[in-house]
């Protein structure tokens, strides 16, 4: 059961292409979000669609591949795991945000 400890699979599409930040220290860091989608009917027997962003961030060779070649609307599947962060913004407020930490990458041909 180790291996099931925090651990995130998604497949979805990328809402935008990717920010990738080359930090001074030479390591790549690529942000990007990927949506989601459940397809659902409801109690009238409408089909629905629900979606879901999820914010990714990936490290090194991982961001290197997907700042070669995953761009807006790419669908990908990802497995990482969950982190939290918070940070002061300008205004001296405390932010908290939860991202996927991308580990591995397949990216689908269209």
């Amino acid at each position: 059961m180790n291996t099931l400890r925090n651990k995130v699979q998604l497949i979805g599409n990328l809402g935008n292409t990717p920010e990738i930040i080359t930090l001074e220290s030479g390591k790549k860091l690529a942000k990007f979000s990927l949506a989601t989608n459940e397809h659902y009917k409801d109690a009238d027997g409408q089909k629905q669609t629900k979606t879901e962003w999820h914010n990714l961030v990936a490290w090194d060779k991982t961001a290197e591949i997907i700042e070669k070649y995953v761009t807006k609307g790419k669908e990908i599947a990802i497995e990482g795991k969950l982190t939290n962060r918070s940070w002061d913004d300008k205004e001296g407020n405390k932010r908290y945000t939860t991202e996927v930490v991308v580990s591995e990458v397949v990216l689908f041909s269209k």
